[in-house]
C-alpha cells in the first residue's frame, strides 16, 4: 500500500484523556473500570481521532473494539453537540461496523454500548439466525451506529430498510476472517453504499493479499499501525503453552483431572468437527462437569443461551468446533484445550488465542493423538515452536500431573454426574443460513472420520477399540 507508515509499539503508557478521546466517552469507561488503554489503543486513537484512514494489525483480545470505537463514536452528531443542528439525517446510520460473526458482532455492539452510555447513542446489532421485525422496527426508530454480519446488513440494505448513503465512518473488524468465510464480495458491496468521503479503519490480524487489495481498493493513503512488531511471536507471549502426545481413549480422562485443577476457571475445547465436540460434550456431562457444546447445529438462540451461561460461570468447560468459535470473545478463560490438532498454525493462533488476553495469563494444551504427529510437527516447525519430539502421555503420568497441577490421586469423573447442557431441543436446530457457515464437518468428515481407525498406538501399553468413545451419538 502506498503512503503506509508502521508504527512502533515502544510507545509510553497514558491514559484515554490525553490520547483526545472526549470526557462522556473516558467517563464511560471510567465507570466500567478502564482508565488506561492497551497498545493498540494508543497508537491507534490518535489517528483515527484525526479523520485518516487506518489500519490496525492486532490480534483478537488486544483491545482493538476501543481502537476503533472511541473514534467512532466521538464523530457521532448526536443531541447536544455543537454540529448536531447542522446534520438533518439523524436517525440515519452514521458508522457502520462490519464482523465476520454475529458472535464478534454483539460483542462489539455491547463493547460500544457501554463506551456510549454517557453520550447516548443508538446501537444496533444486526445478524442473521433470527427474525427480521425487532431489527426492523430498530431500524425505523432511528439508530446511530449499525455492527452487523455481511450477510444479513446487505439483506437489509437490498430491501431498502438500512440506509448507509450517511455513514462517516466505517470499520472493517478482523477482516482476514471475513476473507476466510467467504464474506469479501459482500463487503464490497456495502462499501459501494457508503459515501466515498467516509473514515474507512480496517482491523486484522494478518494481511493476506486479498486484504490488501481490499484496502488499497477502499482506503485513502491509510496509517498502518500494529501493536507488535514483525519479528513478534505469532503465538499468544502471556500463554504458556504445552503438547502431549495423548491416546484418544484417554483424552477424556485428561480433562476430566485438568477441570479440577485449583487454578482451572473457564475451559475451552476445540475439536475438528461437530460430531466430535457433541461426543465430548455428553462424555464430560456423563463424567459430572458442567460442560456445553456450541456447534453449527445449534439456532442462534441456543448459541446464544450457552455463551451466556459460559460467560456467567455456569459452565466451566464449553466444546467448540473452529468456525464456530470464531468471534467468541469471553473473559475469564484460563486455559484452552486442542483436543485434536488443528489443520494449520493459523488455526493453532486462533485456538490459543482465547486465553492469555489483555495482560492475563493462560494455558494451551495440545492433545497430538498419534495419527496426527505429522500434522503437529508441521504447525511446530512453522511457528517456531519447541515441540518437535513428544512424550507419549498418560492421564497418569507424573509430568503431566506436575505440569497442569493436578492435585495427586485426582479421578477424571466427579460423584454427582450432570446432564449435558446443550438445549434438549438442539439437534432440530439446523439455522444454516449465510452467517452461520459451519463448514468443518464437510472440509473434514472426509478426510478423517473421529474414531481414526487406522491409527495405531507406537507401544502396546494402550490398546485402541475400534468402537466409538461413547455409544451416543450426536447428529452432524
Amino acid at each position: 500500500m502506498t503512503d503506509t507508515d508502521i508504527i512502533p509499539e515502544n510507545v509510553a503508557t497514558t491514559t484515554f484523556e490525553e490520547l483526545g478521546v472526549a470526557a462522556p466517552i473516558v467517563e464511560a469507561l471510567a465507570n466500567e473500570g478502564i482508565t488506561h488503554p492497551f497498545p493498540i489503543q494508543e497508537l491507534a486513537i490518535p489517528i483515527a481521532l484525526t479523520g485518516a484512514d487506518l489500519i490496525g494489525q492486532a490480534r483478537t483480545g488486544t483491545g482493538k473494539t476501543l481502537a476503533f470505537g472511541a473514534p467512532l463514536l466521538q464523530r457521532l452528531r448526536l443531541p447536544g453537540k455543537d454540529d448536531f443542528e447542522k446534520f438533518k439525517f439523524y436517525g440515519k446510520p452514521q458508522a457502520l461496523v462490519m464482523a465476520p460473526t454475529r458472535e464478534l458482532a454483539l460483542q462489539v455492539s455491547s463493547d460500544l454500548t457501554k463506551a456510549a452510555t454517557v453520550l447516548g447513542a443508538r446501537i444496533l446489532t444486526i445478524y442473521g439466525g433470527v427474525g427480521y421485525d425487532e431489527q426492523l422496527d430498530a431500524l425505523a426508530s432511528g439508530v446511530d451506529v449499525v455492527v452487523g454480519t455481511p450477510g444479513r446488513l446487505l439483506d437489509l440494505a437490498h430491501r431498502r430498510s438500512l440506509d448507509l448513503s450517511h455513514v462517516q465512518t466505517m470499520v472493517l473488524d478482523e477482516a482476514d476472517e471475513m476473507l476466510d468465510l467467504g464474506f469479501l464480495p459482500d463487503v464490497e458491496r456495502l462499501t459501494a453504499m457508503t459515501p466515498a468521503s467516509r473514515q474507512t479503519l480496517m482491523f486484522s490480524a494478518t494481511m493476506p493479499a486479498q486484504i490488501v487489495a481490499l484496502a488499497r481498493a477502499n482506503l485513502n493513503h491509510p496509517v498502518h499501525v500494529r501493536a507488535e512488531g514483525q519479528d513478534a511471536q505469532a503465538t499468544v507471549p502471556d500463554t504458556t503453552q504445552f503438547v502431549y502426545q495423548a491416546h484418544d481413549l484417554d483424552k477424556p480422562e485428561i480433562i476430566g483431572k485438568l477441570l479440577q485443577a485449583p487454578n482451572v476457571g473457564k475451559v475451552m475445547v476445540f475439536t475438528r468437527t461437530k460430531r466430535a465436540a457433541q461426543r465430548l460434550a455428553d462424555e464430560l456431562a456423563d463424567r459430572g462437569f458442567d460442560a456445553a457444546t456450541i456447534h453449527g447445529d445449534l439456532n442462534q438462540a441456543q448459541r446464544e443461551r450457552t455463551l451466556k451461561k459460559f460467560r456467567h460461570g455456569k459452565i466451566k468447560a464449553l466444546v467448540a468446533t473452529d468456525v464456530a468459535a470464531r468471534g467468541i470473545d469471553v473473559e475469564g478463560v484460563t486455559h484452552v484445550i486442542n483436543y485434536e490438532v488443528p489443520d494449520d498454525p493459523k488455526q493453532y493462533v486462533h485456538r490459543i488465542g482465547r486465553t492469555g488476553r489483555a495482560g492475563h495469563s493462560g494455558v494451551a494444551i495440545t492433545l497430538v493423538d498419534w495419527s496426527d504427529v505429522t500434522m503437529w510437527k508441521v504447525i511446530n516447525k512453522a511457528l517456531d515452536l519447541d515441540f518437535a519430539e513428544l512424550e507419549e502421555t498418560y492421564s497418569t503420568t507424573p509430568q503431566l500431573l506436575a505440569d497442569l497441577q493436578i492435585p495427586e490421586g485426582t479421578k477424571g469423573r466427579i460423584a454427582a454426574a450432570k446432564k449435558v447442557d446443550h438445549d434438549k431441543d438442539h439437534r432440530s436446530g439446523h439455522s444454516r443460513g449465510k452467517d452461520n457457515h459451519d463448514k468443518d464437518d464437510k472440509k473434514h468428515d472426509h478426510k478423517r472420520s473421529d474414531e481414526k481407525k487406522s491409527a495405531r498406538p507406537h507401544r502396546k501399553r494402550v490398546r485402541r477399540r475400534n468402537g466409538e468413545v461413547v455409544a451416543r451419538d450426536a447428529q452432524s
